[in-house]
């Protein structure tokens, strides 16, 4: 049995990333889960870039500010303590706006925690 009580302000940033991200799940030592805390300046994005998964499932837990979502449909705002759940091959890029009035919080979940990410190249 294992349980893990973390102070996400304890976990060192990931590095070479377009925002904050503290790679919760990895602290944990999880395996099967990929758990990510942002935190989102305006201007700047969630990694990845425009994209989508092939088997994993996302939730993002918007904390505070309200999270924008890139998709072939539209652009999608997820207010404050809000839930947005993004199916697999659902093509999405999470960001704040340039001209956003605060940073945004989002807690992130993926499983199954695999690498089957893809870019999504919109057509012109």
């Amino acid at each position: 049995m294992g349980y893990h009580v973390i102070d996400p302000e304890t976990v060192e940033p990931t590095p070479d990333r377009p925002c904050v991200q503290r790679a919760l799940g990895d602290a944990a030592g999880l395996e099967n889960v990929a758990l990510n805390l942002y935190e989102v300046e305006p201007g700047e994005q969630i990694p990845l870039a425009y994209h989508y998964h092939d088997d994993q499932e996302e939730v993002f837990y918007v904390e505070s500010g309200d999270l924008h979502v890139e998709t072939p449909e539209g652009e999608q705002v997820v207010p404050e303590d809000n839930v947005l759940v993004v199916e697999p091959d659902s093509p999405q890029r999470a960001f704040v706006p340039e001209d956003a009035e605060e940073t945004v919080r989002t807690l992130v979940l993926g499983a199954p925690s695999v690498d089957d990410v893809h870019a999504y190249e919109p057509e012109s």
